[in-house]
């Protein structure tokens, strides 16, 4: 997987679009960070890909809340207390 900064993807744009096919997936960076894939997509697959996408990043986050539950000691709460702790927030949402 190649690794390109956003000002190369400026410059360059019409080679990284030559060399995606073969590519297939590279990481825009900025000040050395990621911040985008590129990715190829055919017209028959770009909403599977994105369905893809959505999914892995709602298991990220289930995941991420499962492991802030464990680390905050939320993960042995009581039903009883999931429904008051609910109550409690529809309360103050009403206000």
């Amino acid at each position: 997987m190649r690794f390109l900064s956003v000002r190369e993807l400026r410059g360059n744009s019409a080679r990284v679009w030559e060399e995606l096919p073969t590519e297939r997936e590279m990481v825009v960076t900025n000040n050395g960070r990621p911040v985008a894939i590129l990715t190829t997509v055919t017209e028959s697959d770009v909403e599977e890909s994105l369905a893809a996408i959505r999914r892995a990043r709602a298991t990220s986050a289930v995941t991420l809340l499962q492991k802030r539950s464990v680390e905050r000691g939320l993960d042995s709460i009581r039903p009883d207390e999931i429904e008051a702790e609910i109550a409690a927030v529809r309360r103050d949402r009403v206000k």
